[in-house]
């Protein structure tokens, strides 16, 4: 049986990029002492997937996009969680946007690519009763 899914950040400087998931972010977790010092794993809550078209139309416009994984975060309020975030140390590349499935913005993620934190317009599976 599944019990979970296993994400992965792939990180050029992977001390920064823990740390900010620890203080900033502030996940719990477990670390690794096998792995090494420092090696930390963090419980992200609940979560769902997603599986997006690579190419395709909406609303008209035509849209293409490399295979590719993305790691997004979801908030109930986009923000007021920047806000909370930013207070924290977080910086974003980008304002609010309303990207049809909720009101997103990217947060910079030191040593690896920002990640989407986003307020879901669309129904939540996370939520729904094991």
């Amino acid at each position: 049986m599944i019990k979970a899914a296993h994400t992965l950040i792939y990180s050029d400087d992977p001390e920064a990029t823990r740390a900010f998931l620890r203080d900033v972010v502030r996940w719990p977790f477990v670390e690794d002492a096998r792995s090494g010092s420092g090696w930390l794993i963090f419980r992200t809550g609940p979560g769902e997937l997603g599986v997006h078209p690579t190419r395709g139309s909406h609303e008209g416009r035509k849209f293409s996009h490399p295979r590719h994984h993305r790691i997004s975060l979801i908030c109930d309020d986009v923000a007021q969680t920047m806000a909370e975030l930013a207070a924290r140390g977080a910086e974003f590349s980008s304002d609010i946007q309303d990207m049809g499935f909720g009101l997103a913005a990217l947060m910079k993620l030191p040593g690896a690519d920002d990640l989407l934190l986003y307020q879901p317009l669309h129904p939540t599976a996370y939520d729904l009763p094991q």
